[in-house]
């Protein structure tokens, strides 16, 4: 687009090229300038003859031999010559290309050029012209600009969901229409209001707060728990799993069968897998709440599992990890028990390539996940590790040493210490911007994790946020891009939702997120 020279550009051209004549003619009655832009002036009966015979032989000359003739006579001519000449050709070699396209029936074309814009560009393409205007509107590029940022940004397809903007996108339902073009031209700038301010609920701590309230009838303390937009299912002290409803925070199910504490747990769409401090891992239908299989192989309290894609992991305080295959919730078996450990494996996590161990004996150790081979030990921490997270080659843990690190899994190198927590760093998660962790000093702590990352960054400026609600320790908390879910030993679930808050207008200004930049420009030419 940067190339192409609009209407308007082309009218300046034309007024720019007759204050250089003026300017030429005024200066020639004063000075040697033999050449006059007006040919009026300069033309002679002679040169008119010769200029026609010249001409007849050049029309019948091919166009190599016609751009010969002229390169030629460029390669004569002087430098303030060669301006002329550019002058004239400027406009020539101009096309509007985008209003040409409709002309010859090929709008589609024009469409399709006009979609690789982003929202800067197709606003200041708006105000080109009327035709480029009326382009964009009857391609309904606002519209396709939405759609493709939904499919590839996990924050906008989020939000479209918690804003109900998703229905109007895509391919409408049966008996039913795209809304009009500037419906998605006035939702764009509102979508970008709303991420602004989720950015700066984030780097302020703005947030509304539910709080459920598990009332426990024995022992107090929830050590685990998983959410999704419908639900949450929380794994208790007092040998239960209970399962919340997003809506209306109502417990909708208790699944007994644990003989001890629920330390950990995951679910997916069929089944919840437990462990407990009874040594078992307990497989669950997640619909029915009916017990489906039991585990038995760790002598000692299961202290976390994770599984996916036909593999489960589970780690103990017996100080030992088994890799279990998995091709159903009632054909789960052992393939290998990874030994090296020299206290209580507190925590795993695995993808395609590592398993990633962590204990009580302050390592952090790596297994390849198909051999379940010995990789490499990460040593730093000075106290045991109680969590850990790893996801590409990051791995970031927390420990009783009151610090978290960030590692590099392929070589071993401790990248950043984060300080900040005054008692064990119980649980932790990331996720690309960011870095949460909850302690046993009943805190929630948000870091920059961009800024964790980067050796230059001063360690004053890591922690964005630190959240208090909790009057107890605080044992598990997962987020995504809107929301924080915790749960404490003080028996609640708390949920912080980061996008339904109202900021004061000193507020935002005085925090605006410089993470992300967006221009919108609201004028469009009629």
């Amino acid at each position: 687009m940067s190339s192409t020279i609009t209407e308007e550009v082309v009218m300046e051209s034309e007024k720019s090229i007759d204050r250089l004549r003026s300017y030429i003619s005024a200066r020639s009655t004063s000075s040697d300038l033999s050449v006059d832009l007006d040919p009026a002036n300069r033309l002679s009966p002679v040169y008119q003859e010769q200029h026609a015979q010249i001409m007849k032989l050049f029309l019948n000359w091919s166009e190599v031999e016609q751009v010969h003739f002229v390169e030629d006579i460029l390669s004569r001519m002087c430098h303030h010559q060669h301006g002329q000449v550019d002058l004239f050709l400027k406009p020539m070699l101009q096309r509007d290309f985008i209003s040409a396209l409709p002309a010859k029936g090929l709008d589609h074309i024009a469409e399709m050029i006009l979609s690789y814009l982003d929202a800067k560009s197709l606003c200041a393409a708006e105000l080109v012209s009327r035709e480029w205007s009326r382009v964009i509107c009857d391609g309904m590029l606002w519209r396709k600009l939405i759609e493709q940022m939904v499919r590839v940004d996990p924050l906008w397809n989020g939000l479209s969901e918690r804003r109900g903007w998703n229905v109007f996108l895509f391919r409408p339902k049966p008996g039913e229409q795209h809304q009009e073009h500037d419906f998605y031209r006035k939702l764009y700038p509102q979508i970008i209001k709303d991420i602004e301010n989720l950015e700066n609920n984030w780097r302020t701590g703005h947030h509304t707060l539910q709080r459920i309230v598990c009332r426990s009838e024995t022992s107090k303390g929830v050590y685990c728990l998983q959410y999704d937009d419908k639900k949450i299912i929380s794994g208790l002290r007092d040998n239960t799993i209970k399962m919340w409803q997003r809506d209306t925070l109502d417990c909708s199910q208790i699944l007994h069968g644990h003989t001890g504490s629920v330390l950990c747990l995951q679910y997916d769409e069929n089944i919840i897998v437990s462990g407990s401090s009874d040594a078992t891992v307990r497989v669950w239908n997640i619909k029915t709440g009916e017990l489906l299989n039991t585990l038995i192989h760790h002598c000692e309290a299961v202290l976390h599992l994770r599984f996916a894609d036909g593999l489960m992991v589970t780690c103990s305080k017996d100080r030992s990890i088994a890799v279990w295959d998995m091709q159903s919730a009632t054909d789960i078996n052992l393939r290998r028990v990874l030994v090296g450990h020299r206290a209580a494996v507190n925590v795993v996590d695995f993808d395609q390539k590592y398993i990633v161990s962590a204990s009580g004996d302050r390592t952090i150790k790596v297994w390849h996940t198909s051999s379940c081979e010995f990789v490499r030990t990460l040593n730093g921490h000075k106290r045991g590790i109680a969590c850990l997270q790893y996801h590409d080659r990051l791995v970031v843990s927390g420990s009783s040493d009151n610090t978290i690190r960030l590692w590099d899994v392929e070589c071993g190198a401790c990248l950043r210490v984060l300080e900040g927590h005054e008692e064990l760093v119980r649980c932790i998660r990331f996720d690309n911007k960011r870095i949460v962790s909850g302690a046993y000093d009943g805190k929630i702590k948000v870091w920059d994790l961009a800024a964790a990352l980067d050796p230059r960054a001063p360690a004053g400026t890591l922690c964005l946020r630190t959240l208090v609600e909790h009057s107890g320790r605080v044992f598990r908390l997962q987020f995504d891009e809107f929301q924080i879910v915790s749960s404490s030993h003080d028996d609640t679930i708390l949920i912080w939702d980061f996008l339904n808050v109202q900021p004061s207008p000193v507020e935002v200004t005085a925090a605006q997120s410089p993470s992300r930049t967006y221009t919108y420009v609201s004028n469009v030419s009629k």
